[in-house]
Formats: C-alpha cells, structure tokens, sequence
C-alpha cells in the first residue's frame, strides 16, 4: 500500500515544505499585511495559511496525478510545476521581505501566467490534475487584485 501512495504523499510534502520555507523567511508577514493600507475584499491574515495549505495539497495531489501517468509529456509538465513553485516562493520574499510591491505584482502576473502554462500542460495527461490547479489560479488572480491594489494604496 506504501508503494501506491508513496508518489502523492512526496508530492503533497513537496509545495507544503516550500509553502513553509517562504513561511519561515517571512515570518513577520502577517504583521506586515494588518500594518498596510488594505483594499476592500482583503481578508484577514489567518485566512492566508489556510487558503494556502489546502492549495498546496491540491498542488501535490496534481502534480502527483502527473508523476505517476505514463505520458511522454509528463516531465516537461512536471518541470513548468517545478518553475511556478519557484516563482511562488519568490513571490513571498519580494512581497513581504523587500516590501518591493509593484515588482511583486509584476512577479505574480508571471507567475500566474506560469500557471496557466501548466494547466495547459497538466490537461492533456489528466483533466483532473488540470481541474485541481484552478483553485490555485483563481487565488493567485485574487492575489493580484490585492498585491496592485496595496502598491496604488501604500506608496
């Protein structure tokens, strides 16, 4: 049974440890979030860990449905996730620990142009690895609302 699950429990612990790595660098981001000018629709800081946990275990359940395909397109599939994990994780960085928003708003456009790419790549292997990353699309495009809005309102 460990041999079944094995791919999706490496997968899921994959975004969950980065996830937590930006978590640990940005420590200080919830104070930095509640001390700035907010936008209507912002949410109140606890929700941003929640939202996030669950997105990263819907990653890793997706990326996991990739991994374990037989497809030939599954390892330049697989290497887009990797890059828009990256991306993500630098967000945070740019975001909270350099206080840098307009550039973090340009990275986040990129990166959700990334995701886009991988849903495309992730659609053809399995349509539900596919399905399972718009959550996270979504989110990020929320994101962006409240990344450009905090640069216009924090300047």
């Amino acid at each position: 049974m460990w041999k079944k699950y094995k791919p999706y429990i490496i997968s899921i612990i994959i975004p969950l440890i980065i996830g937590g790595l930006a978590g640990i660098i940005t420590m200080n981001s919830m104070d930095i979030y509640n001390s700035l000018i907010q936008p209507p629709l912002s949410p109140p800081g606890y929700i941003f860990p929640i939202v996030w946990t669950i997105l990263f275990i819907l990653m890793g359940i997706s990326s996991g449905i990739i991994y374990t395909s037989n497809d030939e397109n599954k390892k330049s599939a697989l290497i887009i996730y990797a890059v828009q994990l990256a991306v993500n994780f630098l967000w945070s960085v740019f975001f909270f620990g350099m206080n840098a928003y307009l550039f973090s708003f340009i990275w986040l456009v990129f990166l959700w142009v990334l995701i886009i790419i991988m849903i495309k790549r992730f659609y053809p292997i399995s349509h539900i690895a596919a399905y399972l990353q718009i959550p996270y699309l979504l989110w990020v495009t929320f994101a962006g609302y409240l990344n450009f809005a905090i640069f216009l309102l924090n300047q």
